[in-house]
């Protein structure tokens, strides 16, 4: 269990997290870059700052989602052509050995009828 000390934006608390405190303080100097691009000329309120922050972290998640979903999605339409192809040499090879047997039963019918004669 972690434990981090936030100061931003005006204003200072602390929080615990199930998460271990250097994975913590990642998070906290992410954000805080995050803070520092959007705060540059320093003209907004510290509320807005964090609500566009906000905003520009759902951004990131949402993009990476989407990439990741697009990136499955390919998956399952090369694992479904991989299926096809699979059931389509599968059915060809049923319909060579039906073949081969057919001609191995006439052979077997013309040497029988050959040798009855």
């Amino acid at each position: 269990m972690g434990s981090l000390q936030i100061d931003m934006l005006g204003t200072s608390f602390s929080i615990k997290s199930s998460e271990d405190d250097e994975y913590l303080k990642k998070l906290l100097k992410y954000y805080t870059q995050i803070i520092s691009q959007i705060n540059k000329n320093g003209r907004l309120t510290p509320h807005q700052v964090s609500i566009l922050a906000g905003i520009m972290l759902c951004d990131e998640l949402y993009k990476e989602k989407s990439k990741r979903a697009s990136e499955k999605s390919v998956e399952e339409q090369e694992n479904q052509k991989r299926k096809v192809a699979e059931d389509e040499k599968k059915a060809a090879d049923a319909a060579f050995e039906s073949k081969i047997e057919k001609m191995i039963q006439r052979m077997v019918e013309r040497l029988d009828s050959a040798m009855t004669k």
